[in-house]
């Protein structure tokens, strides 16, 4: 045996002490030997509602996002994500990594034609066939805590706490107030806020964001001392309809968009180009949606700037609350070891009440407070419109409801500030999807995706892949080139395939054709090459077809448009309902008018006598 001297000794143990950091570094870039390697990482998914592809300061946009801005600078952000183009679909794949048809929410509710209700794929809440992330997560030793909007089914067996959730704070449904328990009027009767699937005891007064991190926090260090790692799923309302904020957060943002959508969309592009999100050539196409702001009136421009304003504060609003979550994270040392996940659940909301008829206005104007000082504020019902909507989804084609990319690609960002496998400051600019971040965060914490089976049920397997290996660096992208990735929602439909996308939008949004763009190059879809590349367009629509078998995508009825449909699911589901209830009203109404009539001639009768 060969004897070492003493001058070897501090190189051994160099050389061990060298070895003990490469093996640890070696144990946070596979994640499969995190749990036995080292703690579970907590997991925090941070969802925004409604919020368009440039909104982030660090996508591109002029918001203030300070705390985003910092996880991005920390983690990776990517900007060829997608999710779905409403809200339900993007969170059932979210929570599940399967497509949305197969979980059971094909449609919104409020967008389903009545021949589609209840048929397979369209439940309009997550079926038995799927896991959650909050079940595996669970069943691999964490505590699972949701707060905000859920909008996956609002019964006993189909809210969180049946789905997988320890503790939850939930809204069932697409929207509601941010300052009280009251439900968006043109659309519910009431809110159905519940708390561990009972209803909700809601402050008097409070705001959205607020309360849904105050929650979050309090789940949280509830389970503190079990030791467990935790999994929290946090659900804001912002920015969805009505847009509101309070007033200071507005005064803020007051003047910044008078000089309208047209200007803050190039601005939109700019930003995106500079912070290397969008390739410096990228071109945008003029939304036939968006009307020339110089054409509006004074009065119309102060309105619609001051809607703007006031959907800058509700996202100003919603970071600092992130923010204040962060820091007492820090303050109890969980931060380092806490994966940060932030997205959108769609492009930005176009819809406009007040734009949609004599009737819509009237019934907007019965319910809510639509003066001009009173935008964003309690009793309002504010909204941006199509023609900010497109400028918050620059420089992109379309925006939320859309199958183009302002309507499905959002932002990502996803952070473990203590992980230093993971790249910092990175864009990610390969194709990734929304199906992709439950075998990410199964992955991190070192727990198997299911294979089919999961607690004694037959479940879908995973169509996502892990994103881990992007995170670290080691690969562009975790999709494979030649797989084509189907999409289709309210008979809006999309197929990915390597740099290509064949897309197709029924009216308003489009003209019912299928078109086709390189998404790498073009991302803002400005140059259609269906006619050059015929062959291309057969094979992407021959795919196309496959997968809606697959996943049984039903055809939409003829003439069918979704706007339409929220119209008549409104009329069937709440004002016939509404109007009948107020029949007995109206029945004692007339009575008491007869009987005054029958008692006038009464009076003459006798004093003609």
């Amino acid at each position: 045996m060969m004897m070492q001297s003493r001058n070897s000794r501090p190189l051994w143990k160099a050389a061990i002490t060298t070895a003990l950091v490469s093996l640890s570094s070696l144990s946070l870039s596979i994640p499969g030997a995190l749990a036995q390697t080292r703690k579970q990482p907590n997991i925090i998914v941070l969802m925004a509602d409604d919020w368009g592809f440039t909104d982030v300061g660090a996508f591109g946009g002029e918001m203030a996002t300070p705390n985003l801005d910092a996880l991005a600078a920390l983690g990776v952000r990517f900007s060829n994500f997608h999710a779905a183009g409403s809200c339900s679909p993007t969170r059932a794949m979210l929570q599940t990594g399967v497509s949305s048809h197969r979980a059971g929410i094909g449609n919104l509710l409020e967008t389903t034609p009545p021949e589609h209700l209840g048929r397979p794929g369209y439940g309009g809440e997550l079926n038995n066939r799927v896991a959650t992330i909050a079940e595996l997560l669970r069943g691999a030793g964490y505590r699972t805590y949701f707060t905000g909007k859920w909008h996956l089914g609002h019964t006993r067996t189909s809210l969180p706490g049946a789905r997988g959730y320890d503790r939850s704070l939930a809204l069932s449904q697409t929207g509601a107030d941010n300052f009280e328990n009251k439900p968006n009027l043109l659309l519910y009767d009431r809110a159905d806020w519940t708390e561990d699937g009972k209803p909700a005891q809601l402050p008097k007064r409070f705001y959205s964001s607020t309360l849904i991190v105050d929650k979050a926090v309090a789940y949280i260090d509830s389970g503190r001392s079990s030791g467990k790692p935790f999994f929290a799923s946090i659900n804001f309302l912002a920015n969805h309809i009505p847009v509101q904020a309070e007033d200071a957060d507005i005064a803020a943002y007051r003047g910044r968009y008078e000089a309208g959508w047209t200007a803050l969309r190039e601005q939109r592009r700019q930003g995106a180009i500079a912070r290397g999100i969008m390739p410096g050539d990228v071109q945008m196409v003029e939304m036939s949606t968006t009307t020339n702001w110089s054409s509006l009136s004074p009065a119309e421009r102060n309105q619609r700037a001051g809607a703007m304003a006031v959907y800058g504060a509700m996202a100003t609003a919603m970071d600092r609350e992130i923010g204040r979550l962060i820091a007492h994270l820090k303050a109890t040392g969980e931060y380092d070891n806490t994966v940060f996940v932030f997205l959108s659940d769609n492009g930005p909301e176009p819809s406009d009440p007040m734009a949609m008829g004599a009737l819509s206005r009237f019934n907007v104007k019965m319910r809510y407070d639509q003066s001009l000082g009173q935008q964003g504020r309690p009793g309002s019902l504010t909204v941006i419109g199509a023609g900010f909507a497109s400028a918050a989804a620059a420089p992109l084609r379309g925006y939320k409801f859309t199958a183009s990319e302002g309507g499905l690609r959002v932002p990502l960002i996803v952070a473990w500030p203590g992980n230093p496998a993971f790249q910092r400051g990175a864009v990610a600019p390969g194709f990734a999807h929304v199906t992709d971040i439950a075998p990410t965060l199964l992955a991190m914490a070192g727990t198997q995706v299911p294979t089919g089976h999961f607690e004694g049920r037959t479940v879908e397997p995973m169509r996502g892949e892990s994103l881990f290996p992007v995170l670290t660096g080691e690969a562009p992208t975790v999709h494979d080139q030649d797989q084509p990735l189907g999409y289709e929602l309210a008979g809006n439909s999309a197929l990915f395939k390597g740099e290509y996308k064949l897309v197709k939008n029924l009216p308003p949004y489009g003209d019912g054709a299928w078109h086709l763009y390189n998404i790498v190059r073009d991302p803002g879809e400005t140059r259609d090459l269906a006619a050059m590349e015929p062959d291309r367009v057969a094979a992407m629509q021959a795919d196309y077809t496959a997968y809606a078998r697959a996943d049984g995508v039903l055809p939409m009825p003829v003439g069918y448009s979704a706007p339409a449909q929220i119209a008549a699911n409104v009329r069937r589901t709440v004002l016939i309902p509404r109007l009948l209830g107020l029949w007995p009203v109206a029945a004692g109404l007339f009575a008491v008018i007869a009987g005054l009539i029958w008692w006038r001639r009464q009076r003459r009768r006798i004093n003609s006598k």
